[in-house]
């Protein structure tokens, strides 16, 4: 049953420059036959009612994966506060979610449970926790935040801890699927995931 009764706008970040994988676009490495963001999509698609990517570079490969594809508005890969931005601003529906495009065994039940806790605080941002670690990345939002966001942006704030810690926002616990956040940043990770394809050695569910 989807507990889910809001739209929602998912948007895939891919828009960094990849400097721990060689300088190389993540989200495009090939895990299995299928690039990164192929798998993100397969998880998160099934949990939004739109979906966006955005990328800063390789546009076109990007665009054939069926999705509409939005660059940062700020220049110089300014990390995922710019996409964040860029997918509010684009975003058709009231509450946006966020992940990163080398994550490919998130969650299937990631929004479900951020929409969860957003819906009972009555916050203006979910973020998605293991331990003592927030994944800011992992993230639903209301578009209210935009305005706010703005501003931070233009005083030059690029850190994403930093912005949301002047929100008020819930911590969503996913300590019984902390291996779901793992990601892939450098060419041994990729490699070690190759031979494993999930955390701690088992197929991902």
């Amino acid at each position: 049953m989807n507990l889910v009764t809001a739209k929602i706008t998912g948007v895939i970040l891919a828009g960094g420059q990849g400097r721990r994988m060689g300088g190389v676009d993540k989200g495009l490495k090939v895990l299995r036959g299928k690039p990164l963001v192929q798998w993100v999509i397969e998880r998160l698609e099934p949990q939004v009612d739109e979906l966006l990517i955005n990328a800063n570079q390789n546009l076109e490969t990007y665009e054939h994966l069926g999705y509409r594809v939005i660059p940062d508005e700020i220049g110089g890969f300014a990390g995922p506060l710019a996409g964040l931005q860029r997918g509010l601003t684009e975003a058709r529906h009231p509450l946006v979610a966020t992940t990163p495009c080398d994550s490919p065994f998130l969650p299937r039940d990631l929004i479900a449970r951020l929409y969860a806790a957003l819906s009972r605080e009555n916050t203006e941002i979910a973020v998605a926790r293991t331990g003592d670690q927030p994944h800011p990345v992992f993230c639903l939002c209301r578009k209210q935040v935009l305005d706010g966001l703005n501003a931070f942006l233009a005083a030059g704030g690029r850190k994403i801890d930093a912005w949301y810690a002047k929100l008020n926002v819930v911590e969503v616990a996913f300590d019984d699927q902390a291996e779901a956040f793992s990601n892939i940043n450098t060419p041994d990770e990729l490699q070690s995931f190759e031979v494993t394809l999930a955390p701690g050695g088992s197929r991902p569910s």
